[in-house]
């Protein structure tokens, strides 16, 4: 990459934890945020879900601006440099997403910076691209550092799926785990939030990105059968620009959340792009701790990978963040750790 895009923070307000370091010592040691929610299933049980424990029982736009802000401040701890030039490029659920938490994006946006502290004045970009919002931000950043419009910018992911009408809305598609529905997921909300730097890659770096569409994505009206061809570019196209071979990636990271659907589509992938005998990739999946937490995962995601990085368990060198949304939407990023550790 001709600019290279370094991560040099992180927060989170999840299920398990309310700041980076609690939230990855959980999913590292796979405790889970997972309870009974008020939501009754047809049959009369409590749907599970992951809430977060806030302090406090806001609900609807003010509760997903404080999940926002507290991501953002916890990033941003001990990172003063940053916020003198600092841009924020906020990810957000579907438009179209029954139940989607934010209605008004302007008014969210203001929000988040109020809550958070950060001025008024602060340039702020939105991504409404779902699961795979945090690729397409990546992206935007990079080409932002390229062109020299900035030097900082904050990736903040936030969403919920539990709210009344996204519930109900892929409780009628038997999309959601229940004890009649074992091919479902847990809904789950969190915040997650990575602080990008322009300059040569050091620390903690992005070294390949790739965007692709799958047109057989899940329940398609045509009933296309599933090739995994979107998850396989957009992994091949981030391989291809990070100048690795997929049998050279160390560990994976992805946003599976218990559909069969998505393990099917990462196996074909893998399958179709692994061409050598290797150990096995250790699979690292948040979703079994945090739930799906939408717009959240990508920045969650490369959040713990950094962690994991700083504190010596991670299981090698480099990494695939690999993430594809309910539309289609496929998204692939590689990262390369440099060579020192951080004292665990």
């Amino acid at each position: 990459m001709s600019t290279g895009v370094n991560i040099l923070s992180a927060g989170m307000v999840t299920p398990v934890g309310l700041n980076a370091a609690a939230s990855c010592a959980a999913m590292r040691g796979s405790l889970d945020g997972i309870s009974e929610t008020q939501f009754v299933v047809p049959g009369g049980d409590w749907l599970l879900g992951a809430p977060v424990p806030l302090p406090r029982d806001w609900l609807g736009e003010k509760r997903m601006a404080h999940l926002a802000a507290g991501a953002i401040v916890d990033a941003l701890e001990g990172q003063a440099e940053a916020r003198g030039d600092l841009q924020v490029v906020l990810c957000l659920a579907e438009t179209d997403r029954p139940g989607r938490p934010m209605r008004d994006t302007d008014q969210f946006g203001a929000r988040v910076l109020e809550f958070s502290g950060l001025p008024a004045r602060t340039k702020l970009h939105v991504v409404t691209h779902g699961r795979p919002s945090g690729i397409v931000a990546l992206e935007r950043v990079r080409r932002m550092f390229a062109q020299g419009e900035a030097a900082h910018v904050l990736i903040v992911g936030v969403d919920s799926l539990l709210t009344g009408p996204t519930v109900a809305h892929y409780l009628r598609r038997q999309r959601l785990l229940t004890a009649d529905n074992a091919n479902g997921f847990i809904p789950g909300e969190a915040a997650a939030a990575i602080l990008c730097a322009a300059g040569p890659p050091r620390h903690f770096a992005l070294t390949g990105l790739g965007l692709a569409r799958e047109e057989a994505y899940i329940y398609n009206p045509d009933d296309r059968p599933l090739r995994g061809d979107g998850l396989t570019q957009a992994c091949r196209d981030a391989l291809e620009m990070a100048g690795v071979r997929y049998g050279a990636i160390d560990y994976r990271v992805t946003d599976l959340s218990g559909e069969a659907y998505f393990f099917k589509q990462a196996a074909l992938a893998m399958q179709r792009l692994l061409r050598e005998h290797r150990d096995v990739q250790d699979l690292w999946t948040p979703a079994d701790s945090v739930g799906n937490v939408g717009a959240a995962f990508v920045p969650l995601m490369v959040g713990w990978a950094l962690t994991a990085y700083e504190k010596g368990y991670n299981p090698g060198n480099p990494l695939i963040i690999e993430t594809s949304g309910n539309d289609g939407g496929c998204g692939a990023a590689v990262f390369r750790s440099a060579d020192r550790r951080a004292a665990a």
